[in-house]
């Protein structure tokens, strides 16, 4: 997997958030995106989400961002459920795999296993499944927000701030599984024992 920004230049009217930035990620690297608030770093992994567009520039030969392939990008949002009166089994069946309908299909049994562990690892008791996403609190969203996300094995998972509401558990849970996730991970952090693990 290679994600490459050459030249990468992102202005908001009159005001440059991201001049002529060169940036890549390879494979499983894991990198940290350090620096003041208001350095660009929310807009930068915006950028390589796909949710903003680099400006068009003269100085730049060829189109900004290459990719080596199709990649899956998964990014952590503030608000990241748009309906939270569904429950967080109605949620995270989403990304569930869509098996056969045996009974024994085994990519969907892998998917529920994986779903019980990191939904237990992050403080979460099984019976929290049923309850609708609107009856946790905005750091329990956030855990859930990750849950998701790591379910979906994204080649690429951008990272903003994901620590802020975890307690210590759920902070080293989460740091052992961004260390053994299995693409590539950006995160903007001030957390520096996150930089340090991971």
């Amino acid at each position: 997997m290679k994600y490459e920004i050459t030249d990468g230049t992102l202005t908001f009217g009159a005001r440059c958030i991201l001049s002529h930035v060169q940036f890549a990620i390879r494979g499983t690297e894991k990198i940290a995106l350090v620096g003041p608030n208001g350095a660009g770093k929310t807009t930068l992994l915006r950028v390589i989400a796909g949710e903003l567009s680099l400006d068009a520039d003269d100085r730049r030969q060829g189109p900004g961002i290459v990719t080596d392939r199709d990649l899956t990008i998964g990014m952590l949002h503030q608000h990241s459920f748009a309906d939270v009166s569904r429950t967080v089994e109605e949620e995270l069946e989403q990304h569930a795999p869509v098996g056969d309908g045996s009974a024994f299909d085994r990519e969907r049994f892998w998917y529920e296993k994986e779903y019980d562990t990191l939904f237990t690892g992050f403080g979460f008791e099984k019976k929290d499944k049923k309850r609708k996403l609107s009856e946790f609190s905005g750091g329990e969203q956030t855990k859930i927000a990750l849950i998701s996300l790591l379910l979906d094995h994204p080649d690429l998972l951008l990272l903003d701030e994901p620590t802020n509401h975890l307690d210590r558990q759920g902070r080293e849970w989460f740091y052992d599984q961004l260390f053994h996730h299995r693409g590539g991970v950006l995160v903007a952090s001030h957390d520096r024992e996150l930089l340090a693990q991971v």
